[in-house]
């Protein structure tokens, strides 16, 4: 069948088939969403359109941006802009592919302004809390919600953990094997005592579920009667749950994905460095790995104290402690290794970038000697 004969609903029915090949399932579902609401809205409101030759920014793209914000109950700025995001991603594809798209149909403009939000890790007080309640529970959801807390891993990558997750690292060194997941990636977080008692834990009450739930749950460590977003949507009742009796003063609602905001948070308090998160985190970017980490007043304070007590002496010059060198080629070159390990020392201190050159222009004379002093070893020998 040729494009000009296809209905609109058929090319975007056959676009979202196309990208189920390369997607998640759960990312698939959304497209699917916005499609059928999108040809839904243009037969109501345009029924003369059924063809996407047909298709013109206004009036019925800008009726449909009209539409989104109009609905009731009302949908967040981030749920528009997702919806626009995928329709944009279906018409681009279409027209690469040569279809009769008008160019210029989703702006740049037509998107919602992103709030800047900080990262909504948990208060120290309120996480204590939580973790308190969830070990007291000590139910299978309560120590799931928790080794995501402990692991930093996401609620999704918890619900497809295997039952053989756990991995042996290395001499007393353990890690959960995280599956391929949102970014496509899988990667081995390290456990420490407590995460493998949660682990081991999840196993034992496993082993109490029905044989008809473990029959639907295949090799996952978490048994489901459902799909996975019954399973997650499960999850999140029961971390609301749990948070609620734990007595949590925050405002904001806490989801699963909260923990892993107030696991990133307590990593880099605990002296991390950011290269290491990002990995242990599974992110491509190391700016996304930024929007996790809230720092909170007492970091600040202490930061702020930590560099005040280092202005009095801003660089500490590094002194040549080495033994008494003899008057020989071997003894020369010690004393020149030596020399080049303290000015790269003393250079690492400095900020100015100037400065910084000079040294290392320095350093590369001090190496052209100890080279032409083995040049002389050698053709003495």
């Amino acid at each position: 069948m040729s494009h000009t004969r296809q209905s609109l609903e058929q090319i975007l029915q056959k676009q979202v088939d196309n990208l189920s090949l390369t997607l998640q399932p759960f990312t698939v579902v959304k497209y699917q969403y916005v499609a059928r609401y999108f040809v839904a809205y243009l037969r109501e409101n345009f029924p003369e359109v059924r063809r996407l030759s047909q298709l013109r920014r206004d009036p019925h793209m800008l009726g449909w941006f009209r539409w989104l914000c109009e609905l009731r109950p009302p949908i967040g700025n981030h749920t528009r802009e997702q919806r626009l995001l995928c329709l944009r991603r279906l018409l681009d594809d279409l027209a690469f592919q040569g279809h009769p798209v008008q160019p210029g149909l989703i702006l740049r403009e037509d998107f919602p302004t992103r709030p800047e939000y900080l990262p909504r890790a948990l208060s120290p007080e309120d996480d204590q809390r939580l973790q308190e309640e969830l070990r007291r529970a000590d139910t299978l959801y309560s120590n799931a919600l928790l080794l995501t807390r402990v692991t930093g891993i996401r609620i999704g990558e918890c619900i497809h953990l295997s039952v053989d997750c756990l991995r042996h690292a290395g001499p007393e060194q353990w890690a959960l094997h995280v599956p391929l997941g949102k970014l496509h990636t899988e990667r081995l977080v390290p456990l420490d005592s407590e995460g493998l008692r949660l682990l081991a834990r999840i196993q034992e009450l496993r082993a109490l579920a029905s044989s008809a739930r473990l029959a639907k749950s295949g090799g996952f460590l978490l048994p489901r009667v459902g799909g996975r977003f019954a399973l997650f949507q499960t999850l999140r009742e029961a971390l609301a749950a749990f948070a609620k009796r734990a007595g949590c003063a925050d405002s904001l609602p806490i989801s699963p994905h909260r923990l892993r905001h107030t696991w990133a948070s307590e990593m880099i308090r605990c002296g991390i460095s950011l290269l290491a998160l990002k990995e242990l985190m599974g992110h491509k970017d190391i700016r996304m790995t930024l929007r996790y980490i809230k720092v909170t007043q007492p970091d600040l304070q202490r930061e702020f104290y930590r560099a005040r007590h280092n202005t009095a002496q801003p660089y500490s010059i590094p002194s040549l402690s080495i033994p008494t060198a003899a008057a020989d080629l071997p003894g020369i070159r010690q004393a020149l290794a030596a020399t080049r390990h303290l000015l790269e020392m003393y250079r690492r201190q400095l900020s100015d970038d100037k400065t910084r050159r000079r040294l290392q222009r320095l350093d590369r004379r001090l190496l052209n000697a100890d080279q032409q002093l083995q040049h002389i070893a050698t053709g003495e020998k």
